[in-house]
């Protein structure tokens, strides 16, 4: 590409926070209304992301009302006004159509877990009462007495 194309689309480009397929998100666009312009919420499962942040695109599905609605937005377009991610989720694959055939609670991915930073989880792990997980075994063995018949 042409470096006067790269400044161009360097100073357009916009930084949101990172995302995978299969992460729910709250994605906030501008609708331009009778009075005016105002800020209108589309919360669903990213199901693919498509190219690079300048040029990409990303698609978002969400069930409303019982009918499944799709939208896909442009990283660089100036109805997004952000994007906040509010739950990650482990998925196996890049592009989740196959989630168009499912309801219910079987259209959810599973929760990751251990979703932080290392010291987070190390901090998890010190606190847990379990023997081997941090703490002595003196402290997570309690004394039960035989059972009398």
């Amino acid at each position: 590409m042409h470096p006067f194309i790269e400044s161009i689309t360097k100073a357009q480009e916009k930084h949101w926070p990172s995302f995978r397929s299969g992460d729910l998100v709250r994605v906030w666009v501008k609708i331009a209304d009778v009075g005016g312009e105002r800020t209108q919420a589309f919360e669903g499962i990213v199901i693919r992301i498509k190219g690079q942040s300048p040029t990409g695109t990303f698609s978002v599905r969400k069930i409303s009302f019982g009918i499944g609605v799709e939208r896909t937005f442009p990283f660089n377009s100036p109805h997004l006004d952000k994007i906040e991610v509010l739950k990650s989720t482990r998925v196996r694959r890049a592009r989740l159509y196959y989630l168009r055939n499912l309801s219910g609670k079987a259209a959810r991915p599973e929760e990751r877990e251990n979703y932080g930073t290392s010291a987070e989880s190390a901090a998890k792990t010190a606190s847990h009462p379990l023997p081997g997980k941090g703490n002595s075994p003196e402290k997570a063995r309690v004394e039960t007495a035989p059972s009398q018949r």
